[in-house]
């Protein structure tokens, strides 16, 4: 097969482009720009275009399929001369499909803990020596790549997301895996820019349901009423199965599950993430792993990129990076944190950067979601609120739409960057939140200096 990648930069594009490299496809690609990791990444497998730009003549008859990533628009030549040569033009979810359609497939969504859900399973099956292909929306100790694709793998397990597929193609990308077996760990309103209600978004998961595979199972989080309103909706035929987080404790620090075979000792901690685990669980039962193996696996499981993410630690100090930036996933991951450190100082500091996050519709959804917080900090940049084509924010109706008085709100990353650095406390917990980079802060050269390396 000769496959080429219209915007081959992207986290999992450059990721499914090596795949399929290494799967033995011949593969070219382009893009605009490429940004680091995916630019070393691609070099390193002899993928990376030798310019940056769209040129059409890359597409050619001999081009069995092209696959076209979020990030290239209708008008983009490369995808026009395929349309006219008539070249099958794929998303990267369709062609997933197109490449597991005689596995089992299970797709993991929900709108906040898939990607951590979806990696412990991953790490579960690895540790047991089973054989199975992926797709992950991070990286994961242990894994070369977010994608695997093979002939023989008899499954592949998908981090089902519900964001648009491609320019070309408005559906959701877990509307398009046609899923054996679906796990949602909840429901909280998300991309406001192309689900401008919280029905409209909802209306997703629902139709997202009705297509798994007859004679298929949902595993559905039971702490969730708006989960459990669409669950208590869907078809009769489909086997439902709820869960709430797995037994556990807090221990000197540390979290440490509850189970028959005795204590299990952690390395990850919060309650979101007893609930993660406990649905992780139930996959890897139902494709045939006995729970004190799961039990003897997940103690090695140290959490995916950006997820409760350790960047520096020293003089009764630590650093965090974690993925949060919706309001469901910034208020979890705060309480995790002060779950886990108790009555030391928390520091949280979150990035306004997603197109939902910005919106100033959207803003009051953050209604105390830092109130665990010790220290609240929150950062947008107004360069890219006018880039989103945004009406421009009031920093003070940004403070209030977050219910604390206290809020410390930066719209300059220097100045945000130079308070950071001057925490007063001597002992203190700092995390940072983004799906960004706080305009371009070095955040491992921050992490260091805050803790005094």
């Amino acid at each position: 097969m000769n496959i080429h990648f219209i915007a081959i930069g992207g986290a999992v594009m450059h990721n499914l482009a090596i795949a399929l490299h290494n799967k033995g496809c011949v593969v070219s690609g382009s893009d605009d720009e490429i940004f680091e990791p995916s630019r070393s990444r691609l070099d390193a497998h002899g993928l990376l275009p030798e310019k940056n730009g769209w040129d059409p003549d890359r597409i050619h008859p001999g081009i069995d399929a092209v696959i076209l990533g979020m990030h290239a628009r209708k008008s983009n030549p490369e995808l026009k001369k395929a349309q006219e040569l008539g070249i099958q033009v794929y998303s990267f979810p369709e062609y997933l499909y197109e490449q597991s359609q005689n596995k089992k497939r299970v797709v993991i969504g929900g709108s906040h803990g898939k990607t951590t859900i979806t990696a412990m399973v991953m790490h579960v099956l690895r540790d047991q020596q089973m054989d199975f292909d992926y797709l992950v929306g991070s990286g994961i100790q242990g894994f070369e790549t977010m994608v695997k694709i093979t002939e023989d793998a008899p499954l592949i397990i998908i981090e089902g997301d519900e964001y648009l597929s491609s320019a070309i193609d408005p559906r959701p990308k877990f509307h398009l895996y046609y899923p054996h077996v679906v796990l949602l760990s909840g429901i909280a309103w998300d991309h406001m820019n192309v689900f401008p209600t919280f029905e409209e978004y909802k209306k997703q998961f629902r139709k997202f349901l009705e297509i798994i595979t007859g004679g298929g199972k949902v595993f559905y989080y039971d702490g969730d009423p708006v989960l459990a309103e669409v669950i208590d909706a869907s078809h009769w035929c489909l086997l439902k199965i709820p869960y709430r987080e797995h037994p556990y404790r807090v221990d000197s620090g540390r979290f440490v599950l509850h189970t028959k075979y005795g204590e299990v000792p952690l390395t990850l901690f919060g309650r979101h993430n007893m609930q993660n685990i406990q649905g992780a669980r139930l996959i890897c039962n139902d494709l045939g792993v006995e729970d004190h193996d799961f039990y003897d696996s997940i103690q090695t499981f140290r959490g995916a990129e950006r997820r409760q993410q350790l960047l520096a630690n020293g003089n009764n100090r630590a650093v965090y990076l974690d993925f949060a930036h919706a309001p469901s996933k910034v208020k979890a991951t705060v309480s995790a944190f002060r779950e886990m450190y108790g009555e030391q100082q928390l520091v949280a500091c979150l990035e306004l950067h997603t197109y939902s996050s910005l919106n100033m519709e959207f803003i009051p959804q953050y209604n105390g979601t830092l109130d665990e917080a010790d220290l609240a900090m929150v950062y947008y940049n107004p360069a890219v609120v006018k880039h989103k084509k945004l009406p421009p924010l009031s920093p003070e109706e940004v403070k209030k739409q977050f219910g604390r008085k206290d809020l410390h709100l930066y719209n300059d990353a220097a100045t945000l960057e130079h308070d950071l650095k001057a925490l007063r406390e001597n002992s203190c917990v700092l995390l940072i939140m983004t799906s960004g980079n706080f305009s371009g802060i070095d955040l491992e050269t921050l992490a260091r200096e805050v803790v005094g390396e």
